[in-house]
């Protein structure tokens, strides 16, 4: 909870916003991926980096007209400011939404980058049998 004065931003960061086109072919290319109906989400850990995390987004046409493709992208930016802190240093994620996010109502698209949040980082987890030596 922000201080008395303070305001906690309505976006995310721009310093966690990907920008650059290396850094997104990295995501997809090399992380990661776990998909849901409205949207695939797609993580990659930079080795060596104490980074903040870089979030990217992927609305093709195939989501819908302009309008709704910023609507769509503002929605995820939205969710991901609270969902930031889960990221570790050194993330490169990368979402993009799927025809069905056009349609989809906030809480289903929260819903759904949980589930692939949760999955993405569930797998960089060592595991307990690992720890076991099993």
């Amino acid at each position: 909870m922000p201080a008395q004065g303070q305001s906690r931003s309505l976006v995310l960061p721009s310093v966690s916003r990907m920008r650059r086109g290396e850094e997104f072919a990295n995501a997809v290319r090399k992380g990661s991926r776990a998909g849901r109906p409205t949207l695939v989400a797609h993580l990659s850990v930079r080795p060596n980096t104490d980074e903040s995390p870089l979030i990217g987004f992927v609305v093709s046409r195939a989501v819908g007209g302009a309008v709704v493709r910023n609507r769509v992208k503002r929605q995820l930016r939205h969710l991901m400011r609270d969902r930031l802190h889960r990221l570790p240093r050194g993330s490169l994620l990368v979402v993009r939404a799927n025809p069905p996010a056009a349609s989809a109502r906030s809480e289903r698209l929260a819903a759904e980058l949980d589930g692939a949040l949760d999955r993405l980082l569930r797998r960089r987890e060592p595991s307990k049998a690992r720890m076991d030596g099993r």
